[in-house]
């Protein structure tokens, strides 16, 4: 098993650059597909997925193969290659498909770096407002370049919480989010990965969420952390490939700590 080292200021950048790269790549792709009339198909799990999805997702696997081709990769439509692979890309082509068949623009496209296992630089692009956050482990989070912090909310009477929807909670994990939505000064709903990245530039201070891939949270893990917030599990551990799946995202670790007492009998 890979054990996990600090990369090089200097890598990271390059690499993150490349994200960049990437990212510009399928703005386009995404874009022309939103809005207009779609191919919907339904995956094995039941979720949604389009032609536009397939078609990022193929995009950005080329690019890499053909800059990295010592890289692996795995993503939501075509899965793994190369998993034993130093560095591992984790893609979610668009991560918000019911929002972006519904024509909401809160989806974004997730691209994440793992090295030896860990994510060590996660972007969130969001094309329809051009929007993209970028972190990198042991640096800072950027929004558009410029930097971008959490905001410094330590009790939950005062937090304003997230989750994509009730419906990725299953009957107790429910009830749980219930009685922590209750002590929170405002639950919303909505914005998939986008609510993340609001977490990340201070204007939302606690996400809660349940039933998420790899795919969905690892680039997440960069952004928040270089912006000074926390993730984890609900039991308190980094989200890992095989972690269950829930998620919580805290402005702060004083808040952290109190959202995962809230749910410490599910964890």
């Amino acid at each position: 098993m890979h054990t996990s080292t600090p990369l090089a200021a200097q890598q990271l950048a390059a690499y993150a650059a490349f994200a960049q790269t990437l990212a510009d790549r399928v703005r386009p792709l995404s874009r022309q597909w939103f809005r207009h009339p779609l191919s919907i198909d339904t995956k094995a799990d039941e979720s949604p997925v389009t032609q536009a999805d397939r078609e990022v997702e193929a995009a950005l696997r080329a690019a890499i193969s053909q800059q990295y081709p010592e890289h692996g990769i795995f993503g939501e439509e075509y899965g793994v290659q190369q998993a034993e692979a130093e560095f591992v890309w984790s893609l979610d082509p668009i991560d918000g498909t019911r929002a972006f068949i519904s024509g909401n623009p809160l989806w974004g496209t997730l691209l994440a770096l793992l090295y030896r296992g860990k994510p060590v630089l996660g972007l969130i692009d969001v094309p329809m407002l051009d929007e993209r956050w970028i972190g990198t482990q042991g640096g800072v989070s950027t929004l558009n370049g410029q930097l971008c912090s959490a905001s410094r909310c330590a009790s939950l009477d005062q937090a304003i919480l997230y989750a994509t929807s009730p419906d990725i909670f299953n009957t107790a994990e429910l009830a749980a989010f219930d009685a922590l939505a209750r002590s929170t000064r405002m639950r919303r709903y909505g914005g998939d990965c986008y609510s993340y990245g609001l977490l990340a530039s201070g204007h939302v201070d606690l996400v809660v969420e349940a039933g998420l891939q790899p795919y969905d949270y690892m680039a997440l893990i960069p952004v928040i952390e270089g912006a000074g917030g926390v993730i984890t599990d609900w039991a308190g551990q980094p989200p890992g490939l095989d972690s269950d799946g829930r998620v919580i995202a805290a402005a702060t670790p004083q808040l952290h700590q109190q959202a995962m007492r809230a749910l410490a009998h599910l964890a």
